[in-house]
């Protein structure tokens, strides 16, 4: 029985400001505008992927949310068309790919309003676990520089673990940075996690995760978004500029390396999630988030006044909000008000038995 699609944010629902990218490159094409339709490059792994591929361009099956029109163009197309430099690499990113599931097939687009509406609005068509990146996203505030801005799906049957999964995806992101430095032998880069889900290096935001879903044939359908600033200077820092100031050596992180990395990681997490739980992967979230032991203030209305009071970070609870201990030793769950732009200034405090 089909279900009638109801669409809903997460419990903590993300601030909607991307970090989108205005890159400097030409094509020798009139499609690079922003009012023609967006070009979409449908990308494989393997055969399988590029049967879906075809079948997509052959019954022109994608489009964009309030009639946007797209053309959706092979793998094998991209090379008839001129890009600049900073150009996704679609085979450096398959070839460092090692999933059986997540990324293996990719929509890249050198222009587009925004990755999340392609797979937001075109789920059903998509193989679950595709992915859709962008060079530029016109939708929100430019600048200049190069971000890596992604979007993914997924599919899960829990309402209860819903919540839940950004966390897994932030924890994939800071992991897959390590991994890059790993791999290739770079100074440690530390991207600590802010709650809910932002991410920070040196204290300043370089990205954030965008989650939405809606519930379909007894399941969710969860499209989830990544900005990262891997090249842009401004408006804060970026996985480059610390680099430099670290490294004796010329050395770039690349977008396609750690899109892949995040992937690779991203599965793994993942499938853990699903098997035993978020608690299986906390101890290794606490090392990457910035609020362990972190006291802040919970206003709360006794009759006709404001009383403060100061309740220290322990963790998450089950149901994934903020888990504190009052100075009185009482528990309590912290919830954001819903109202304050800094989820940290508009906590409502529910004491737990």
């Amino acid at each position: 029985m089909l279900v009638q699609s109801s669409r809903f944010r997460f419990l903590f629902p993300p601030i909607q400001k991307r970090i989108p990218s205005s890159l400097s490159f030409s094509v020798a094409s009139s499609a690079m505008d922003s009012a023609s339709p967006s070009m979409l490059f449908l990308c494989g792994k393997s055969s399988s992927e590029w049967e879906v591929a075809k079948s997509l361009k052959i019954n022109d099956t994608l489009n964009l949310p309030n009639g946007g029109k797209v053309s959706a163009l092979l793998q094998s197309e991209i090379n008839t068309f001129r890009f600049g430099e900073y150009t996704f690499n679609v085979d450096l990113f398959l070839n460092s790919l090692s999933t059986k599931r997540f990324g293996r097939f990719l929509i890249w687009s050198p222009l587009l309003p925004s990755t999340h509406d392609v797979v937001s609005h075109n789920f059903c068509e998509l193989p679950v676990g595709t992915v859709c990146v962008a060079d530029t996203q016109f939708k929100g505030r430019e600048c200049v520089g190069v971000c890596l801005m992604f979007s993914f799906t997924l599919q899960m049957e829990d309402g209860k673990t819903v919540p839940l999964v950004q966390y897994v995806v932030s924890l994939a992101v800071t992991e897959a940075i390590q991994d890059v430095c790993d791999r290739n032998g770079f100074p440690f880069i530390n991207v600590t996690i802010k709650w809910p889900n932002d991410l920070y290096l040196n204290g300043l935001k370089v990205g954030g995760i965008l989650c939405t879903s809606t519930y379909k044939s007894k399941k969710f359908n969860v499209s989830c978004g990544i900005g990262f600033n891997v090249g842009n200077e401004k408006p804060t820092t970026c996985l480059n500029t610390v680099l430099k100031e670290l490294s004796t050596t010329p050395n770039e992180f690349r977008r396609e390396d750690v899109m892949a990395a995040f992937f690779n990681k991203f599965e793994m997490f993942y499938d853990i999630f699903i098997n035993q739980g978020f608690q299986t992967l906390e101890e290794l979230y606490y090392r990457t988030w910035l609020h362990s032991g972190q006291r802040v203030i919970v206003q709360e209305k006794n009759e006709d006044r404001v009383v403060e009071n100061v309740v220290t970070i322990q963790g998450l609870t089950s149901s994934g909000y903020l888990l504190a201990i009052g100075d009185d030793n009482q528990m309590c769950e912290l919830h954001p008000d819903g109202n304050s732009f800094d989820f940290f200034k508009g906590l409502v405090r529910r004491k737990l038995e």
